[in-house]
């Protein structure tokens, strides 16, 4: 059965192909465990950012939306 390389591990090739073969091969834990555990943490945190972004960019085409319709409707009921 083939080994699937992930896009992370090519990077840390390229970065270090000593320390991708540790881990990788001999299956050693890195010895930045905290550093690790905190840019995984960072890039959590943008994705619920972000997520949270484009939810407020739809509700703001959405009412955008609605303020036309009824700015629309009044116009109409006006003539």
């Amino acid at each position: 059965m083939e080994r699937i390389i992930r896009a992370h591990e090519v990077g840390q090739y390229v970065y270090c192909a000593r320390a991708w073969w540790l881990g990788s091969v001999k299956g050693l834990p890195s010895a930045n465990m905290e550093e690790l555990a905190a840019g995984e943490a960072a890039h959590r945190r943008h994705g619920r950012e972000v997520s949270t972004a484009l939810l407020l960019s739809r509700l703001a085409y959405a009412l955008l939306v609605l303020a036309a319709l009824l700015g629309l409707g009044w116009w109409a009921g006006w003539w």
